[in-house]
């Protein structure tokens, strides 16, 4: 099979957010899903299974490489046909839950077995409010699986960078691993916007000697503390470049939120990282497609599509 029809199946798995053998189904029962995918009315789809050796050759043979060249390709095709990306970049973390139940696995692991999905770990999701006793207090998330960090520009709202990773890594590491992809790709950035995950003196200072102000939400320690220092930290906070690349921060978040409830990206469909990474870019490439759709067309894409193609 031509490796296009085989890609374009897998963007059609995770754009409706269905299961492999279920994305032949809708390519065999659907014209315009044979229509997308290059197929004729008469041509039956190829089995399920070939979608699964068409990773695992990949995998084999580049690991991830191959899906983050197609990614970075799909942002380049944004830019010729004239998608227009703003200044103010915005970076955060997205996690995955792994597809493990964690009772059976403990029980697996007791009994000298190997855990369901050995490259998945414990991370730190947040923290919520909960209540107890009438008193009111907060309380760390805990999930068990991967964490992504992503570039998305906020003009755009397209995702220009992405790093796979592992759940319990740390952040603020990667904010000048993404901002260096993002500025080899020609993006114009001025302001980069974080969370406080993100306030680590190295990303200010690299931020600074790259010419590009820096919108990560400090920690209230930088502008509390009793000693001269903390002037520069103020100073910054009330910055206008500060303020309004804070302001964009709800679009990543609202990306994000698309990502799980749409297509699937709240669970691994995979085990192990290589294969968390297919998902991971996968999806980002999905979102992105219908996002350049929306800018250069002025369509969206419509639930009553998505309702049709489930059914």
């Amino acid at each position: 099979y031509d490796p296009t029809l085989i890609l374009k199946m897998l963007l059609l798995s995770h754009l409706f957010n269905i299961s492999e053998r279920q994305t032949e189904e809708v390519v065999n029962d659907s014209l315009s899903a044979k229509c997308f995918v290059g197929l004729a009315a008469n041509e039956r789809a190829p089995d399920h299974s070939t979608l699964t050796v068409f990773k695992d050759r990949l995998i084999e043979k580049e690991g991830t490489k191959a899906y983050e060249e197609l990614f970075n390709e799909m942002v380049k095709i944004a830019q010729e046909k004239g998608v227009k990306f703003g200044k103010v970049q915005i970076i955060d973390s997205v996690h995955t839950v792994a597809d493990v139940n964690i009772g059976k696995d403990k029980a697996r692991q007791k009994e000298g077995k190997p855990p369901r999905d050995g490259d998945a770990c414990w991370g730190v999701k947040g923290e919520k409010v909960v209540w107890s006793n009438g008193k009111r207090r907060k309380e760390t998330e805990y999930f068990y699986g991967y964490k992504d960090q992503v570039s998305l520009n906020a003009e755009a709202e397209i995702i220009t960078s992405v790093k796979p990773g592992y759940g319990d890594e740390y952040d603020g590491r990667y904010l000048p691993y993404l901002v260096e992809r993002d500025l080899k790709k020609g993006i114009g950035i001025e302001t980069v916007a974080a969370d406080r995950a993100y306030d680590d003196g190295e990303n200010h200072y690299f931020l600074e000697t790259k010419g590009k102000s820096s919108a990560i939400r400090l920690h209230d320690y930088r502008t509390e503390k009793k000693d001269k220092n903390k002037e520069g930290w103020i100073k910054l906070k009330e910055s206008k470049e500060y303020q309004e690349g804070l302001k964009e921060r709800y679009k990543i978040e609202r990306k994000f939120g698309e990502m799980k409830k749409w297509h699937g990206f709240g669970r691994c469909r995979y085990l192990g990282l290589l294969k968390h990474a297919i998902q991971c870019y996968l999806t980002c490439m999905v979102v992105n497609l219908k996002r350049i759709v929306k800018l250069l067309t002025g369509t969206g894409f419509r639930e009553e599509t998505r309702s049709y193609l489930r059914a």
